[in-house]
């Protein structure tokens, strides 16, 4: 492998030999294309020759100029270019030469001499061996930078302005140059790049050095500067214009002389008058720089001026300073003042006089004092005496033929020396420690006397305490102290004048000890003030005078000043602590201490409350009424009465006692709404109406109605009744119950009787009242008339026999009542409570319904009246089952007794037959009433009480035992009302004693 590459390298280095040596038409064949191979012969065209073209503008070039060629051949782009200069092939590294990528432009950056020469360039074909060479061009590189050259034309050393200049700017070598102009250094001109620059007219801005330079290409190459060129631009002289003769302003036929003067030779002058040029004259002679005006009119016053020209450049000067010449037509007349210019002034003092002319110069002047006239300059001394007034006057002349008339007369008073008049500032001669005081010296009025200050006749020493201002006129004492104290006096001098006064009178100063005490005090001393009252304040001071007063309220100033400070309407607002506090002076006031505070309370008027003493608002006539008024918060106010807003005044009916409006006796003007208003006693605070409350007063008394319920006018005993008593109208009535005019103590508009008697029987009204200091009472109701019956009683009758008792177990009772028997049924009641069976007239007792002794009674009821009766007696039941046994016992034991007892009849009657004297004894009464019951103890009836099984059987013994018996003629147990009675008072003794009771 490595043979293979070694025989490479030297095939290619011998074709690159054989392509050196080609110098034909095919040069530069590269040594990597095979030559061709072909059977055929050649076709030979002539090649192309390449276009060679300086793409810079000129050939001739400076150092660092940019130089550019192309090479081309026409119609085609398959070439390729090599670049030689001086026939020496462009390939060496050059860093300001470059080529572009096929070689067809050839840039030169900065070119140098070394890039001088011929330059030409070969084209060779890309696909054909075939190289063509270019014609040739020659660049030449210059050694240095041109510089251009600069001239001006116009070169004189000073311009002036309107001249016109040209600079002309100018390079050698070489072509296309656009000029560069610069003016005062770098400040580059834009007007033009001619190599000529021209100021048409110049001017004081056009000034300083001008200088050139040139560039050109696109990339532009410039030149050096050339040499600065300097302008200067001057103003031409201006003339000065002088006045030769005394003054500008004249008289007439007096002269006038005028030089104008230029600096320079050159220069010639023109005279003006007003700006136009003077023509020849005979009064006016101009030779060369000089004018003169040898006899004045009028017609030369004006603005004279003068021109210089500089004739060969035609240059002219501005006017020169003007000169005015006035010219008057008359004389005038002087003036006298004097100096100073005090009148008057005073004996021994020194007056000036003055004359004065107020046109033109050049004066002397002449004083006159009545008739004596002295020759000065324009003042004129004189040493016053007292001479009272004296008048001057003057004139002036001016060369040889003008002459004023004399002046007005000025007059000149001269006076004594005045005494110095000494006034307290301050009005106040007595004064306390740290106040300040002010003492004043003056002259007659006059602000121009100095004056100086003594106390004691020792002159006063200004320091940090006792000053004095400017002219002395016042001294100020800052804050005062016993040192202070003494008798001051003043005098006075003019200030710069030798005028002196003599001593002032004097005014003695007092200084107190302590500081004065205030109080504050007010009116009136109310503790509570109300809106729209007026309350004043005043502070007192126990010591000297001219006080000015502060005010505060709530430790803030008020703006008020004087020892009252009054509120004529106060306000809420106005509530509040015052306290007030007293100074005097200005610039350096004396304060006193702050007063004791004062507390002001301000409320709102209470608005009055109206009440109604009396309960009621509608009342009749005779009635009284009482209102009251009351204001909260205060016991100070008295109460005004108002009815329909018109004021209530006092009469017979109407009384006013503090807070109270009393009526005695209501009629129909009494009618009305009524208010209050309160005033406080002594003062004019009143408060607003009251509410209203309206009266009104019926025509007559009310009417009284009295109803019964029920409304029978006979009633029965038990039956309740009920009367009502109404009135019509109002309220806060009491009512009052009459029987048969009778005053009954109930009270109410009702009157019940639950359970009438026979005493209720009566004639029934009522009356009605109310009120308690005066009562006013109505009318008596119509009478109700009401009596009482007694109401009938039920009785409870036995209708079971002795007959039915042994074929019955039941006892059968009946209830009557004795009136309407036909219209009555009955309710039966056991032990107190309703036996639940229909009404029935008769009631069946038997051992079921009634186990127990029982007490019975019955009611009569009816539709009628009376409704119902009264209840019957109690009738009082024994054990059913105890009555038939008991009774089957003793009717065996009575039946054995019949027979014993009629068999023993017989044996008597039989044996033993009384004689027809004898007594016949009493027969034995076999039953026991009652009352002989009552006075027994010895047996007990075995009904009595009831009786048990057990007990039953224990009674048959003991009857067995004692052998007592029962007649069969024993009534049944049972009871009225009347003898439960006697059987409850004897209960016990018959329960202890078992004695037998007869039935009836």
């Amino acid at each position: 492998m490595w043979l293979y590459k070694v025989f490479s390298v030297i095939y290619f280095t011998a074709c690159a030999a054989q392509d050196s040596r080609t110098v034909s038409m095919f040069e530069d064949v590269s040594p990597t294309s095979p030559l061709p191979i072909s059977t055929e012969a050649p076709t030979i065209y002539e090649p192309p020759l390449p276009s060679l073209q300086l793409r810079s503008e000129w050939s001739h070039v400076f150092p660092s100029e940019k130089v550019e060629f192309s090479c081309s051949v026409t119609g085609s782009a398959d070439w390729t270019f090599t670049w030689y200069r001086n026939t020496q092939r462009v390939q060496d590294p050059d860093p300001n030469v470059s080529l572009s990528a096929e070689g067809s432009k050839l840039t030169i950056t900065a070119a140098t001499q070394t890039n001088q020469g011929s330059y030409s360039c070969n084209a060779r074909h890309k696909t054909k061996n075939v190289i063509t060479k270019s014609n040739s061009i020659e660049l030449t590189v210059y050694a240095n930078k041109p510089k251009p050259t600069l001239t001006r034309r116009s070169n004189y050393d000073k311009m002036f302005p309107g001249e016109s200049v040209t600079f002309t700017c100018r390079v050698d070598v070489s072509s296309g140059w656009v000029y560069l102009w610069y003016h005062k250094g770098t400040v580059e001109i834009q007007a033009t790049t001619d190599n000529t620059y021209t100021i048409a007219s110049i001017d004081h801005t056009n000034s300083g050095p001008y200088h050139c330079k040139a560039k050109r290409g696109k990339e532009p190459f410039y030149t050096e500067e050339s040499d600065t060129t300097p302008l200067q631009v001057s103003d031409p002289p201006k003339p000065s214009l002088k006045l030769l003769s005394s003054w500008p302003d004249v008289f007439e036929k007096e002269t006038v002389e005028l030089s104008c003067e230029v600096n320079s030779p050159d220069w010639t002058i023109t005279w003006y008058r007003n700006q136009v040029e003077l023509q020849e004259d005979l009064q006016l002679d101009a030779v060369d720089s000089f004018l003169n005006i040898t006899v004045i009119t009028q017609a030369y016053e004006g603005g004279y001026a003068c021109k210089a020209q500089l004739k060969s450049r035609k240059v002219s000067s501005g006017f020169s300073n003007p000169v005015n010449v006035t010219v008057y037509d008359n004389t005038p007349k002087p003036t006298v003042n004097k100096v100073p210019g005090f009148d008057p002034m005073y004996v021994g003092e020194t007056v000036n006089l003055n004359c004065k002319v107020d046109v033109s110069s050049g004066w002397k002047y002449w004083f006159r004092d009545g008739i004596e006239l002295r020759a000065t300059t324009e003042t004129h001394s004189i040493s016053l005496a007292l001479s009272g007034q004296r008048k001057y006057s003057c004139k002036a002349t001016r060369g040889e033929i003008i002459s004023t008339d004399f002046s007005e007369e000025i007059q000149q008073d001269v006076h004594e020396i005045p005494i110095p008049s000494l006034k307290l500032i301050t009005a106040w001669i007595d004064v306390f420690p740290t106040e300040s005081v002010k003492l004043s010296c003056g002259m007659n009025g006059r602000a121009d006397w100095i004056y100086t200050w003594y106390k004691n006749r020792q002159e006063v020493q200004v320091d940090n305490v006792a000053s004095v201002d400017s002219n002395g006129a016042t001294l100020s004492i800052r804050s005062a102290s016993a040192k202070h104290a003494g008798q001051y006096n003043c005098k006075g001098h003019l200030n710069d004048r030798s005028v002196k006064s003599s001593l002032s009178s004097g005014l003695t100063l007092s200084v107190y000890t302590q500081k004065p005490r205030i109080r504050l005090t007010q009116d009136p001393e109310y503790k509570v003030m109300f809106p729209g009252e007026s309350v004043s304040f005043s502070c007192h001071i126990n010591g000297s005078f001219g006080w000015t007063y502060m005010w505060y309220k709530d430790s803030v100033q008020l703006n008020a000043s004087g020892s009252k400070y009054s509120l004529n309407s106060v306000k809420t607002s106005n509530r509040g602590a015052y306290e007030c506090r007293a100074k005097r002076g200005s610039d350096q006031a004396f304060l006193t201490d702050v007063s004791q505070a004062i507390r002001l309370e301000v409320e709102e008027i209470p608005v009055p409350s109206l009440k109604l003493i009396t309960p009621w608002l509608d009342v009749f006539p005779t009635e009284s009424v009482k209102f009251n008024c009351w204001m909260d918060g205060s016991t100070d106010w008295k109460y005004m009465w108002f009815k329909d807003s018109k004021l209530v005044l006092e009469d017979n009916t109407a009384s006013f006692n503090a807070a109270t409006l009393s009526i005695s006796s209501a009629s129909a003007s009494h009618h009305g709404r009524y208010s209050c208003s309160g005033k406080l006693k002594s003062r004019t605070v009143s408060s607003v109406f009251s509410e209203g409350l309206t009266l009104d007063v019926y025509d007559t008394k009310p009417r009284v109605t009295l109803m019964q319920n029920p409304t029978h006018h006979v009633m029965h005993t038990e039956d309740s009744v009920s009367f009502s008593c109404y009135i019509n109208v109002s309220s806060g009535w009491e009512y009052l119950w009459l029987k048969d005019g009778h005053l009954l103590t109930e009270s109410g508009n009702n009157h019940t009787i639950r359970s009438v008697v026979r005493t209720n029987s009566g004639s029934y009204q009522c009356q009605a009242k109310r009120g308690r200091d005066t009562v006013f009472s109505s009318d008596r109701s119509q009478a109700v008339r009401l009596e009482i019956e007694e109401r009938p009683q039920a009785d409870i009758i036995l209708l079971t026999g002795w007959s039915e008792v042994f074929s019955t177990d039941s006892l059968v009772l009946r209830c009557g009542v004795h009136i309407h028997q036909n219209t009555w049924n009955y309710t039966w009641f056991r032990k107190g409570q309703s036996i639940n069976l229909p009404p029935s007239e008769k009631h069946t007792v038997t051992p079921q319904n009634d186990p127990e002794q029982s007490l019975y009674t019955c009611q009569g009821i009816r539709t009628g009246r009376p409704s119902y009766s009264r209840s019957s007696d109690s009738f009082k039941t024994k054990n059913l089952l105890l009555k038939r046994r008991v009774l089957l016992s003793i009717s065996g034991c009575i039946f054995f007794g019949i027979i014993a007892v009629f068999l023993g009849c017989i044996v008597l009657r039989v044996i033993r037959k009384p004689a027809d004297g004898e007594e016949k004894p009493e027969e034995a009464e076999l039953f026991l009433t009652m009352a002989q019951l009552k006075d027994r103890d010895d047996t007990a009836c075995p009904l009595v009480q009831y009786i048990t099984d057990a007990e039953l059987n224990a009674s048959s013994k003991e009857a067995d035992e004692t052998g007592t018996i029962c007649s069969e003629t024993t009534q049944l147990p049972i009871t009225s009302m009347e003898d439960q009675v006697v059987t409850s008072e004897s209960q016990d003794a018959t329960e202890k004693n078992g004695g037998l009771v007869s039935f009836k």
